[in-house]
């Protein structure tokens, strides 16, 4: 087993759909007997005061964020094997360069930026596209899917 090849990475960014993409990759992993990594990037905003960036660390931000996905996910029982990653870069290239070396890549379908419409955000359709590996992407929290699914067919029987 080349660990590199066979390892399921999920991209982590705090949002909903992150953690939702979190927990099913766990149980992918477990599934498929794979290493799990958790990845999470960041980068200086492009426009920074000197003053704040002297006091202020994305790296550990990004840490703390990743921290707190993992424990939501898994109410602070994460996976023994869970391997935990703080990149700097911008997530998009960061997670396909990634996939280069991964079985597969998940995440969530939309993270804190952009418009709430969307389907997709431009991290999760840039992966789609670009990844060299399967990419399973997961649309909102999978708890809420499904007890959505469980009201479905109850208004269905009521229904009839």
């Amino acid at each position: 087993m080349d660990i590199n090849r066979d390892r399921i990475v999920v991209g982590v960014d705090g949002s909903s759909s992150s953690v939702a993409a979190l927990r099913y990759a766990a149980r992918l992993a477990t599934a498929l007997d794979a290493p799990l990594e958790a990845v999470i990037t960041w980068s200086y905003p492009a426009f920074t005061d000197p003053y704040l960036v002297a006091h202020w660390s994305p790296e550990e931000d990004a840490g703390e964020s990743l921290a707190a996905a993992i424990a939501e996910a898994f109410d602070d029982e994460p996976p023994e094997d869970l391997t935990r990653t703080v990149l700097s870069g911008p997530p998009a290239p960061t997670l396909i360069d990634l996939s280069k070396t991964s079985a597969m890549l998940v995440l969530g379908s939309r993270g804190h930026g952009g418009f709430v419409g969307m389907l997709l955000g431009s991290v999760s359709a840039a992966c789609a596209q670009h990844a060299h590996c399967p990419v399973l992407i997961m649309h909102g929290d999978e708890e809420t899917q499904e007890q959505g699914s469980t009201e479905k067919g109850r208004s269905r029987s009521d229904a009839g």
